[in-house]
């Protein structure tokens, strides 16, 4: 049986999430759109809710298409809020437009969001050694800084603790527990 992070349990779409996605770098710029939209939803939630409301999230949301996004009227806005297959959280809905606006920003600034986003840890992930979950910070310098600089460029819901767990969920950072069996499969 294979050892994996405590945090995923035995819920058969945490541990195919952590398999599969948890800690694996993203250079998608679609998918960095998807992880903090997602990641914004999950403020004061549990992942696990997020994940099961993934499917609803991608057909809602034109499947995380940016450009298409950034153009959502109120009434689209409205339309999300009666949805009940997604989190309906007025301010969480509205966010997510803004940060369809500034992640189009960013890319235009940087060729693509993923060249900006993969400055804050120099180009490669963070390999961490932690031995147990508990170990596992909930911010780091990097998640501080980059928060900071998302919030200048007008996201929201991208505080630090948010960020971290965006950080984690694309492989910026590897904090998979060393005896996990995904650890050593991302640091070789």
């Amino acid at each position: 049986m294979l050892k994996r992070c405590d945090w995923c349990g035995t819920d058969e779409q945490y541990v195919k999430y952590h398999d599969n996605e948890w800690g694996i770098p993203v250079h998608d710029d679609r998918t960095h759109f998807e992880m903090l939209i997602l990641e914004g939803a999950q403020a004061g939630l549990n992942w696990l809710m997020i994940l099961r409301k993934r499917e609803n999230y991608r057909k809602a949301y034109d499947n995380f298409n940016a450009k298409k996004v950034a153009k959502y009227t109120e009434e689209k806005i409205e339309e999300l809020l009666l949805n009940a297959g997604i989190i309906r959280n007025k301010a969480k809905v509205r966010a997510s437009v803004t940060n369809a606006i500034a992640f189009l920003e960013v890319q235009k600034e940087f060729g693509s969001f993923d060249k900006y986003i993969w400055q804050f840890v120099n180009n490669k992930p963070i390999i961490n050694k932690w031995k147990t979950i508990s170990e596992v910070p909930a911010t780091s310098k990097e998640s501080d800084e980059l928060s900071k600089d998302l919030k200048k460029r007008g996201f929201k819901f991208v505080g630090s603790t948010i960020i971290y767990a965006h950080m984690q969920s694309i492989g910026m950072v590897n904090d998979h527990i060393q005896s996990c069996h995904k650890y050593k499969l991302l640091t070789t």
